[in-house]
């Protein structure tokens, strides 16, 4: 009972729930209290400056240096009078979280004595060093500056005694280095092309939103079990582990009574988020045991990716304070349903209609028809961008894995709105329609909203399904920064309304009627998109076949995915919308094929070690304790009452021994491949081989752990199980 595995579980038995006293039961009592919002603002700007922070955020543009020193002043005051003593810029660069800097408020005055001072200057810009974070070849070690730039759409908030700046991050030559600068260019361009698609329909229409709501799904771990599993403190997955005799079979979990100490966990949780205007509206439990899903009301895209940011490094900390620790892994655990951050997107106009939902009219519902078809060419013409955004390392172990939609993009849009663009392409002729025909077509549009809100199911094995006034994303990764696969739909959507607009725009100057080119258009992008639209199930073999047959690629390696980023359509839809140059679309895919890299020789080198420090031997010595019992039964009993005896325990010990040799011959193996892998000096060759030659090692070697598992006695086996994992709350 003194090992590691066993002092976990013994620390675990004596935990409490923590107790949790609530701000007030009422969450607008306190809700964005940690928030320079507009309220906030309004209270401590001047009207002047107030006005400019207004108009930049509606129109875009900069402040000048008089006005951001207002600002400056205006937001110091109010940090401080809520305790904040530092400030930072606070970024998202290509890693997997985000980082930050932090500056005292501190500094001499005129007469050499010390004030809180914080200049427009420092507000809108910094220089953190650029070379430390990942760049894919744009910026070299001798090359360190950088410089983040404040982001006035995001407000500023208070983390402890921090004011929290959200900036973008660039190279000192310009490039984009971080996750927000091409997200901010994506949403300018779908915005610019929607406005440009809705006037068609309203002139009233200035200005299109893309809108986001994430579902965060994770699991909970104790932290002391946690520390016992060094493959999950370090990779953030188990690389081994036989599954537990009942995991999900029972679906007992999904949607069940939230354990106590959870519950204080989410509502801890909860208030952190609300009073830093994070609007969290939705917990529940997952499928899984353990397993969990945090929601929120849809915001617009960028805040909404910000806040997803902050609610993760939130989550962490808030863990730490209740004895857990939070796992955002695709699949920290195999056999059973892994994580995913369901994205549901929209766009919607400054005059309150969402492009995504049914009109209440034919000229409402005919702007609707027209954005999801564009929608559905969007996604047909990026399947492998789309793809490529959001497949990773650790995703790929979660997508097609019967809880998760496969890797073939496809897109479910049921099927009353699949019949009304059947009837387009049926009763929209090549040539001029009859008035009969513009009659009976509108008068079939006009039903959408009677048939479609409460007639549109979710397809749960659709990586990209409608569902009802919006598109949910669902293929996106627990761990991911959303605005990977925000910045790759938007800019496909923008540049596929652009199309569309020049296709109808040269109609009309043929002198076809507006309503009657818009249909005709849309039928010729109905019947193009027509192999990206699938209602059945994303999980049957059968789909795979189909899939095939239509021309979907189906895309499982990491690096084969992300090579797609480079291809002709995905630098179509990225870098003639303006949201990357191709130097910056070159150097992402540089810095994923070394994460890709990076995450697999960690996991090699972790399993490597736990394989032979820990897993070898107690198997030896469980073996050992074999041979001992075999030849004391020899020494007890006859010959021939010992072979009746003992055969069983000699196969045992056998059985033990094959699998000793296999792990420690792969676990050598597995140490040449990474030797011949790591001098390649090519990334991209780099990241090919080592998912070709190192990454299959994994699994095999994990094979012979987990057989060793179940034949080793439970009281020597080193590390918790999977049914401790599981079952910890």
């Amino acid at each position: 009972m003194a090992t590691i595995r066993f002092q976990a579980l013994s620390e675990l038995l004596s935990r409490q729930p923590k107790s949790v006293t609530l701000p007030s039961n009422k969450a607008t009592d306190y809700y964005a209290d940690l928030v320079f919002n507009v309220e906030s603002m309004r209270k401590y700007l001047s009207k002047d400056a107030f006005k400019a922070v207004k108009a930049a955020n509606q129109k875009g543009g900069s402040i000048d240096r008089k006005m951001s020193d207002g600002i400056a002043l205006g937001m110091k005051t109010w940090a401080i009078e809520k305790g904040a003593t530092h400030y930072t810029h606070w970024f998202q660069p290509l890693t997997d979280g985000t980082a930050e800097k932090h500056d005292g408020f501190i500094d001499y005055g005129d007469g050499g004595n010390m004030i809180e001072n914080f200049s427009g200057k420092l507000l809108a810009q910094q220089e953190p060093d650029a070379s430390s974070f990942p760049s894919g070849g744009i910026r070299q070690t001798f090359e360190a500056r950088g410089y983040t730039a404040w982001d006035v759409s995001s407000p500023a908030f208070i983390i402890g005694t921090t004011l929290c700046i959200p900036t973008v991050f660039i190279s000192y030559t310009g490039e984009a280095l971080d996750y927000k600068t091409p997200l901010l260019k994506a949403l300018a361009a779908v915005d610019e092309a929607a406005v440009d698609v809705c006037q068609y329909f309203d002139k009233n229409v200035t200005k299109v939103h893309a809108n986001l709501g994430w579902e965060q799904e994770y699991f909970l771990i104790d932290e002391a079990l946690y520390q016992a599993r060094p493959d999950l403190a370090l990779t953030g997955r188990t690389l081994m582990g036989h599954s537990s005799s009942k995991d999900q079979q029972l679906d007992d979990h999904y949607f069940g009574s939230i354990p106590e100490r959870v519950t204080k966990f989410m509502m801890d949780l909860e208030v952190e988020c609300h009073k830093l205007g994070v609007p969290v509206k939705t917990r529940h439990n997952e499928v899984a045991p353990s397993q969990f899903e945090l929601a929120p009301i849809f915001e617009e895209a960028n805040l909404a990716n910000d806040h997803n940011q902050l609610v993760m490094d939130v989550m962490k900390r808030v863990a730490r304070n209740h004895k857990f620790r939070v796992l955002f892994h695709e699949k920290p655990y195999a056999g059973v349903n892994g994580s995913g951050k369901h994205n549901n997107w929209s766009l919607s106009t400054d005059t309150g209609v969402v492009l995504m939902a049914p009109g209440k009219n034919p000229k409402g519902n005919m702007q609707f028809l027209t954005f999801v078809v564009n929608t559905l060419m969007a996604v047909y013409k990026n399947q492998d961008l789309l793809r490529a955004s959001i497949l990773t390392a650790s995703n790929s172990h979660r997508l097609g894995a019967n809880e998760a939609p496969p890797s073939i993009v496809s897109v479910f849009l049921g099927d009353e709105v699949s019949k009304m663009l059947k009837k387009i392409v049926e009763e929209v002729g090549e040539k001029k329609m009859t008035p009969d025909e513009k009659t009976a077509l509108k008068l079939g549009i006009g039903r959408i909203p009677e048939i479609i809100l409460d007639n549109t199911d979710r397809n749960r094995t659709s990586p990209f399904a409608f569902t009802g006034n919006r598109f949910e994303f669902r293929a996106v990764g627990s761990s991911a920064n959303n605005a990977a696969a925000m910045t790759a739909l938007n800019a496909a959507m923008a540049v596929q309304l652009k199309d569309f607009k020049a296709a109808v725009d040269r109609l009309i100057n043929e002198g076809i009627k507006k309503d009657e080119a818009i249909f005709q258009v849309l039928k010729k992008l109905i019947i193009e998109s027509k192999p990206i639209r699938f209602n059945g199930d994303g999980y049957s073999g059968a789909w795979v076949i189909e899939a095939k047959k239509r021309g979907l690629t189906n895309i499982t390696s990491v690096p084969e995915s992300l090579s797609k980023y480079l291809e002709a359509p995905a630098k179509r839809s990225l870098i003639e919308s303006g949201v990357m140059t191709e130097k910056e679309l070159e150097a992402r895919v540089e810095v994923e094929m070394e994460k890709f890299t990076m995450k697999i020789q960690i996991e090699a080198r972790v399993l490597g070690d736990l394989a032979i420090n820990h897993i070898v031997p107690t198997a030896v010595a469980y073996q050992t304790k074999l041979i001992q019992n075999v030849q004391g039964l020899r020494d007890i009993f006859s010959a021939e009452e010992f072979e009746n005896l003992a055969g069983a325990r000699k196969e045992l010990i056998r059985e033990i021994s094959g699998h000793i040799s296999s792990i420690k011959a792969k676990v050598k193996g597995m140490v040449e491949a990474r030797k011949e892998c790591n001098v390649i000096e090519d990334g991209h060759k780099m990241a090919f081989a080592y998912d070709q030659k190192v990454r299959p090692y994994l699994e095999d070697i994990r094979y012979h752990i987990d057989k060793l598992e179940l034949v080793v006695d439970n009281e020597m086996w080193p590390l918790p199980k999977y049914r401790e994992l599981l079952f910890n709350n």
